[in-house]
């Protein structure tokens, strides 16, 4: 019966060969894949970023997340300096966000800042509306 299996053949070759020749390059190609490549770009977007925030007053409106941001940025570095580019990628992109958060909420706040001393503005004018009316 084994001479009838190894007589058996695909493309010329027996199945314990072409067995032995698949696992040979599925080995062969899994050793081939190559680490991701560095995230030196997604660093500087993030270090971008957080300096974008920094200008637009996140320390004084959102300072906990431009805290966030630039502690992800921070470990993005040290994953880099590790050579583990795939934490480091995802440090670095979490940073980029959270900066972007403290921007946005930079930009509310000031406009709720702004709002609010247009309400108080109109009221003080109101009030001397009124009292020239009284008169």
């Amino acid at each position: 019966m084994e001479t009838v299996l190894m007589r058996k053949s695909c493309f010329g070759m027996t199945f314990t060969r072409l067995q032995v020749l698949l696992a040979g390059a599925l080995l062969f190609l899994g050793g081939c894949a190559s680490p991701p490549p560095a995230p030196t770009d997604q660093l500087a977007v993030s270090k971008a970023a957080i300096a974008q925030a920094v200008s637009a007053g996140a320390p004084e409106f959102a300072p906990a997340e431009l805290s966030s941001a630039r502690d992800k940025l921070d470990r993005a570095n040290l994953a880099m300096a590790a050579k583990d580019y795939a934490q480091a990628r995802i440090l670095a992109e979490e940073a980029e966000v959270d900066a972007q958060l403290a921007v946005t909420k930079t930009r509310s706040s000031k406009a709720q800042k702004a709002a609010a001393a247009l309400q108080e503005s109109s009221r003080v004018l109101r009030e001397e509306i009124n009292r020239g009316t009284t008169k």
